[in-house]
């Protein structure tokens, strides 16, 4: 039975679920909410469901890599979509057997399909075969390349204080940046410390992990991505004049600098308050992000005071370039579909997640931008856990099956995708016609 909706609630309503999600009526949204939410939607039934089956995986999520965080976060919810995409091998699901329970009392809730000929199942099987042939030395460079990057941070950020130099602040504070941009690849990936440099920015990697691993990959740029709503009432991407009047969408293209500046900072100030008026919502290492201060203050001889300004300062150049590389990476653009525009027909969670993306093409030539700057994109929502340097060599690939499918494989450079962010942020009309098909040239 199609969800009770009234009449002036007929707004409520995405384009890739049944019902609307439950945790956009809770305030503050937050990872915590946003699970809540979707324990009350998935109808798993205390289990876990993929496809219209209950399985309990306790036993096999806790030898799964990530295992933990998976238990925690994954019971009582649909994984469909998420355990397809992680497991490129067919050897998690010749074990599914072992571990289902019963078939589910309800339907999904939502609305993609992952059929064995579509989109997403035949380019896996390719990229599976593919795999199989690449060396994996590329995944040695993502690992220096971090470290380099992490090393920077400290470097920069002890000369700036020392020499009392914007500059070396500055670039200090892009380091930060690329830290956190560059900790993005380990996210979907087997638990390690590389996660934790996430901290740095005072954000934690917990929270991150859930809405983006768990929220935004899975259901891009719909009102089930938390990515999305998070920034709501400032930032509004959804088409549609109920979310936001032209007046709003004004005011955010104008505050939006504002918002890059204070993101660093104003995810910890939220989760703290919230740990105080609500429930824990901190971790241990959260104080992570002491260490950059407490090493300013050790190490350049600097005052209390003059340590805290330098950091301060840091963090804010990294949280406005983090802000700006993030939110105008791949996904916001007129042209890119959004909850409430026309979709295809064919609802292949593989081709949704293309349709909800514009690559950035004049990145390619560089490992360490493609790194730092959510390269290879499409591929990477795809494909989630695979490093970044691995990605590269799938386009072959996935250019023969767009082309079998006839997709487009779209292609802008940033300052197109930051005109872009601007004009969807002004846009309420929906697009009537789902997004085009063409062929890969």
């Amino acid at each position: 039975m199609a969800p009770n909706i009234k009449e002036d609630e007929s707004w409520k309503v995405s384009g890739i679920s049944r019902t609307y999600p439950s945790y956009r009526q809770y305030h503050p949204i937050t990872s915590e909410s946003w699970l809540e939410g979707k324990h009350a939607d998935d109808e798993a039934e205390g289990l876990w469901r993929i496809n219209d089956k209950l399985y309990d995986l306790s036993d096999f999520a806790s030898r799964h890599p990530g295992g933990i965080f998976w238990i925690e976060c994954t019971r009582g919810t649909d994984i469909t979509e998420p355990f397809e995409s992680h497991h490129i091998e067919n050897r998690a699901r010749e074990m599914l057997s072992k571990f289902e329970v019963r078939q589910a009392a309800k339907p999904r809730n939502y609305k993609f399909t992952l059929k064995e000929n579509g989109f997403y199942m035949t380019l896996k099987r390719r990229v599976r075969e593919k795999l199989r042939m690449i060396e994996y030395s590329p995944t040695k460079k993502t690992e220096f390349l971090h470290l380099g990057i992490l090393v920077s941070v400290f470097l920069f950020s002890w000369a700036g204080t020392v020499l009392n130099s914007l500059i070396f602040k500055s670039l200090a504070g892009l380091a930060l940046c690329w830290v956190a941009t560059s900790t993005h690849n380990y996210f979907h990936q087997r638990d390690s410390w590389r996660m934790y440099t996430f901290n740095l920015t005072m954000m934690n990697f917990r929270s991150w992990r859930v809405s983006h691993a768990l929220s935004h990959h899975v259901y891009a740029n719909s009102l089930h991505d938390l990515e999305m709503s998070m920034f709501e009432p400032f930032l509004c991407w959804i088409p549609d004049c109920h979310y936001a009047s032209k007046t709003q969408r004004w005011i955010s293209v104008v505050i939006s600098p504002v918002v890059y500046l204070v993101l660093f900072q104003g995810q910890i100030l939220i989760r703290l308050v919230l740990s105080l008026t609500k429930r824990n919502l901190m971790y241990w290492d959260d104080l992570i992000g002491l260490s950059l201060p407490m090493f300013l203050y050790v190490f350049t001889g600097a005052g209390l005071l003059e340590t805290l300004v330098s950091w301060q300062i840091i963090v804010a150049v990294g949280s406005f370039i983090f802000g700006l590389v993030g939110l105008t990476a791949a996904h916001h653009d007129p042209r890119i579909l959004h909850d409430g525009d026309a979709q295809r027909q064919d609802i292949d969670w593989g081709l949704y997640q293309v349709d909800t993306i514009i690559d950035r093409g004049d990145i390619k030539w560089s490992d360490l931008l493609v790194l730092t700057h959510f390269g290879e994109h499409a591929l990477h929502h795809l494909f989630p856990t695979l490093d970044h340097g691995v990605l590269k060599h799938l386009y072959p690939e996935l250019k023969k099956t767009m082309k079998e499918f006839d997709v487009e494989l779209r292609e802008i450079n940033h300052w197109g995708h930051i005109k872009g962010q601007n004009q969807q942020l002004l846009r309420i009309k929906k697009n009537p016609v789902p997004p085009g098909i063409k062929k890969v040239m």
